[in-house]
């Protein structure tokens, strides 16, 4: 073998193979090809890169503006739990006030009642009282006067008594 010919040498024909090749690819302008292939590929991913961001940073602000929405309506609930509170509050005094006043007058109305009560008792007992003791005295001074002499002092007497427990 080793005296044998180059060109029946695989390696001969790997390596010139690989020359042809290059060659080729060379005269064939496949480099700029494949360069224009990657360039066009590389700018599509950048522009892939910038959209992404753009979105990311779109979505940032949405989530900031989310964010802060959320927070004004957690004030504003908490600030209409605080007024309905305070109503609440507000309602419930004033409530407490209209009963208390209510009972008040309930109160005062009863014992205004109670005393017109014991003042028409007071008045029926002395007329049923005057009532007896005018009869009383009737009969009493019907059986001691008789006659015409007794009737006026009788009389008399009658009106003096009324006159003195009314």
């Amino acid at each position: 073998m080793a005296g044998d010919a180059f060109y029946l040498s695989s390696t001969f024909w790997v390596a010139g193979s690989f020359v042809v090749f290059i060659g080729l690819v060379v005269y064939g302008k496949a480099h700029k090809k494949i360069a224009d292939m990657l360039d066009e590929r590389s700018a599509a991913i950048a522009k892939q890169i910038e959209e992404a961001q753009s979105l990311r940073d779109e979505a940032e602000k949405l989530l900031a503006d989310y964010q802060r929405k959320q927070r004004e309506a957690e004030q504003e609930a908490s600030d209409i739990v605080s007024a309905a509170k305070d109503a609440a509050s507000a309602l419930k005094a004033d409530a407490e006030a209209e009963i208390e006043k209510m009972i008040e007058r309930r109160t005062r109305m009863a014992s205004e009642k109670i005393a017109q009560e014991e003042a028409s008792a007071v008045k029926e007992v002395k007329a049923a009282a005057v009532d007896v003791a005018i009869a009383a005295t009737e009969t009493v001074l019907a059986d001691t006067l008789k006659g015409k002499a007794g009737k006026p002092l009788v009389e008399a007497s009658i009106d003096e008594i009324e006159a003195k427990l009314s």
